[in-house]
């Protein structure tokens, strides 16, 4: 019965031509299993649990047993309890189900969500006590599932445990990665990459369904043949063939009432080893296909710098495409029998482009194995898919060369083509003929060599369209999409992200959620609007000073880990300034840079002036080929040095900038963060989701008026929240004044004199012109003006200086934040997509 695990029995028969695997792969994950609580001496059965795992699941002893091994013990004995409630549970198939394809599922560390979510965090501390053993040790030793790289996969993973804790049945499509995206180390400020080692030891939530494999083609050629007057039929042959096969990890909803599935995807060869090539002699050669066919699974965003790199992103976009269509096809076959019904019992959602592949292979699926026409094809692909986009950054906007995509798929170029003629056809009958508009909507891009777009396709594929902020909404509307968006003005709509609060405040701050269900009752817990309560408190003086000390400790939780992993002492009374994110230009790091050289040049000139004690510290990855990101880490890194070792500076500055940043991570530095840094240039940042994290745990905002940072300051009040700089239009308007940015370093002295430093090699001796590229591209160019927003950004940083100048009006900001923050949960976005673009109920 292991097989069946987490899974229900098909009780419909699969009539599908396609129809060829057991039943068992079409089965389907039972998303609404209630946790039922354990009988008897909770703590004893669970603690015997752990015990019999350790035994026969990890061959071990309590004597012999490492922390990993007890964390691995403990996350069978926990999924154990979620397999007993799935398998109780009744087997009703929904009347619709959402599919959520990602490339990226950044879900951290699960045994803490687990634990949370089955109401077994003191059960489970009060076990592993008996036994002699910590939770924090047995927590520390999981290792982050290496998922995901940013804001997207932790979005993804925001909305899948949503998706489980509000009822919506769910099944998530990614790919197991075995070495997500990488290791950051850092060597003399350099960043290193190093693979990730997360499934060295294998992972106990897991569960292989070696019975759900599907076969993914690359190559190939197509043939035609006549199936009756007037009907032609295509058919792909694939030269290369992928085999993808499914591992499950179960996703655990609050309170243990509904548990969902996410389902990724590993990588095999159709042949571990090609004997005959073994037997010869050619050893290496002999496993060659397998090597190439495990790649597509590897690593996370394999450097594109390189034509083989480009075409292995697209392998991995196509091939969990591929695979996840065709198993929810299958699904639903077997529950319905008719695939023409399928858009009314399923919702796909494109988690940004990189599944935008879905639209032609949704229609190849439909067309050659299920032998709809192309009219009933496109109906049903259309009102199936559903498209998220998370960017307006044209670099960012996917788009592949015609060349690689006949070459690497065939068939669906051939369908991309057709679409493309068809919907270009449609704007003739309407009298649009005019050739820059055609250009502008047509799904192939002809300026710069011929290249798919990947969101143009997604867009006309979809038949909801939806940005992650009003902002980027708005903007998607007037700006990529403009053309399009007036043919369909209302396919594209609003849905603003938000975060799960189970992890970013229960896990990561109890000591606030057990301070709030104090102050305004347990229902905090199960709605997060309930935090409005905590409004009446912001000037209560003795819960100001319970609130300011539940930080306290975690500042100085946050200074030992600092300790520990950079050597760097830091005082936990000074102001936590924190900006931790993916390393890009747009999100000007840079910018946060040159202030801390400012105010370091500042302090040097006034030493005995009354300086607030402040704490810069940095975290993010910049991609291997990102040149430029990477340079502004090792000029953090470097200012970092010069300033932590300069005497005269003291304490009253520190910089620190913390190696791989992770999940985990963010779950000590969030709570003891005093300010968040969202400065991103206005118009390019699409929502953000770091920014609610850290506004909900009680840190008070610096940013731009970009992305959620808009909403942000209409719930959290403006005078709670420091905004800086030009919005999105100033932005645009700036952009069209010549010299800009030379004008702007004329107009402040300040800013000169900290770009001359950072050009004249004070930070960089040992080569004096490290640094100068950074400064020759503000001095010339700065497209995401740094040098326009500095004066202003440097204003909002005094004003900050000023406010924890004032304790009392500094925590009941830091309070009226974390009460208003309810609105920017995952679960109220999670029921809109449901209401107004899914169409699905909840459980």
């Amino acid at each position: 019965m292991l097989n069946d695990l987490l899974t229900a029995t098909d009780k419909a028969e699969d009539k599908s031509p396609a129809a060829s695997r057991p039943p068992e792969a079409n089965a389907v994950p039972a998303w609404s299993a209630p946790v039922r609580a354990t009988s008897g001496d909770a703590v004893a059965d669970l603690r015997e649990a752990i015990l019999a795992k350790l035994a026969y699941g990890i061959g071990k002893s309590p004597t012999t047993a490492r922390e990993r091994d007890w964390f691995a013990a403990t996350a069978l004995a926990l999924r154990d309890r979620i397999v007993d409630a799935c398998m109780g549970a009744g087997q009703a198939v929904p009347n619709k189900r959402v599919y959520y394809l990602s490339l990226e599922f950044l879900i951290g560390r699960l045994l803490s969500d687990a634990m949370n979510n089955l109401g077994l965090v003191e059960t489970t501390r009060a076990a592993l006590a008996d036994l002699g053993i910590d939770l924090g040790t047995v927590e520390g030793a999981e290792p982050d599932a290496a998922l995901g790289n940013g804001g997207l996969g932790r979005l993804a993973a925001c909305f899948m445990e949503s998706m489980a804790s509000i009822g919506i049945p769910a099944i998530g499509y990614g790919i197991r990665y075995d070495h997500g995206l990488f290791r950051q180390s850092l060597e003399d400020g350099w960043q290193r990459e190093a693979p990730e080692t997360w499934l060295a030891e294998g992972n106990p939530w897991e569960f292989v369904r070696p019975e759900a494999t599907y076969t993914v083609g690359f190559g190939g050629h197509v043939t035609m043949s006549a199936v009756s007057e007037g009907v032609i039929r295509r058919q792909w042959h694939p030269a290369e063939t992928v085999r993808a096969v499914a591992h499950d990890v179960p996703v655990v909803g609050w309170r243990g009432a509904h548990v969902n599935t996410l389902r990724l995807w590993k990588a095999e060869a159709e042949a571990p080893v090609d004997l005959a090539q073994f037997n010869g002699g050619d050893h290496v050669g002999a496993v060659s296909s397998r090597s190439r066919a495990e790649a597509i699974s590897r690593v996370l965003y394999p450097s594109d710098s390189s034509m083989a790199g480009q075409e292995l992103r697209l392998r991995q976009e196509y091939f969990f495409t591929s695979a996840s269509l065709q198993d929810l096809i299958r699904r639903h076959v077997a529950e319905r029998g008719d695939v023409r019904s399928l858009h009314d019992h399923a919702a796909i959602q494109l988690n940004d482009t990189h599944p935008a592949i879905a639209v032609p292979e949704l229609m190849r699926l439909l067309l050659e194995d299920h032998h709809l026409s192309w009219e009933d094809a496109w109906h049903v692909t259309s009102n199936t898919l559903h498209y998220t986009n998370h960017t307006l950054l044209p670099e960012a906007l996917e788009t592949w060369p015609v060349e690689l995509m006949e070459r690497l798929l065939p068939r669906h170029m051939q369908i991309i083509y057709l679409i493309n003629w068809m919907h270009l056809e449609e704007q003739g009958k309407h009298g649009r003929h005019d050739a820059a508009h055609l250009a502008s909507v047509s799904l192939i891009d002809e300026s710069h060599g011929r290249r798919v777009r990947m969101g143009h396709l997604a867009f006309h594929g979809a038949r909801r369209v939806n940005g992650v902020s009003a902002l980027h909404t708005e903007l998607m509307r007037s700006t990529v999409f403009r053309d399009l968006h007036a043919l369909e003005p209302e396919k594209i709509v609003n849905k603003t992200n938000g975060i799960t609060f189970r992890r970013w405040f229960h896990n990561a701050n109890p000591g606030l959620t057990r301070l709030a269900v104090e102050a305004v009752g347990p229902r905090v817990l199960d709605d997060p609007e309930a935090l409005r309560d905590l409004e009446r408190f912001a000037s209560d003086a003795g819960f100001v000073r319970r609130y300011a000390a539940v930080r306290r400790g975690r500042k100085e939780a946050l200074a030992q880990i600092v300790s520990d992993r950079t050597g760097i002492d830091i005082d936990p009374s000074a102001l936590f300034d924190v900006q931790v994110k993916r390393i890009h230009e747009y999100k000007r790091q840079l910018l946060n840079v040159i202030e801390t050289v400012a105010l370091y040049q500042a302090i040097k000139a006034e030493p005995h002036r009354d300086w607030t004690p402040r704490v810069k510290i940095f975290g993010g990855k910049a991609a291997p080929s990102y040149t430029q990101a990477k340079l502004i880490i090792k000029l953090a890194c470097d200012v970092a040095k010069a300033v932590n070792d300069d005497p005269e500076v003291a304490d009253r500055l520190k910089v620190v900038f913390m190696p791989n940043y992770s999940v985990s991570l963010a779950e000590a530095i969030i709570p003891a963060a005093d300010l968040s840094e969202q400065i991103s240039t206005a118009g390019m940042e699409a929502s953000g989701t770091g920014n609610m994290k850290f506004a909900l745990n009680g840190a008070l905002t610096v940013g731009t008026l970009d992305g959620a940072n808009i909403e942000i300051r209409q719930h959290v009040g403006p005078e709670n929240i420091f905004i800086f700089g030009l919005d999105a239009a100033g932005v645009q308007t700036r952009m069209a004044v010549p010299n800009y940015a030379r004008d702007a370093i004329w107009a402040s002295p300040r800013l000169a004199a900290a770009l001359d430093m950072i050009a004249s090699g004070r930070f960089s001796p040992e080569e004096p012109n490290r640094f100068r590229p950074l400064v020759d591209d503000l001095r010339h160019r700065d497209q995401y003006l740094l040098t326009v927003d500095f004066d202003d950004y440097w204003r909002a940083q005094r004003e900050i200086d000023a406010a924890w100048a004032d304790p009392a009006g500094w925590w009941r900001r830091a309070i009226l934040n974390t009460a208003r923050m309810g609105w920017f949960s995952s679960d109220r976005s999670m029921r809109e997509y449901a209401d107004e673009i899914w169409r699905v109920r909840l459980g």
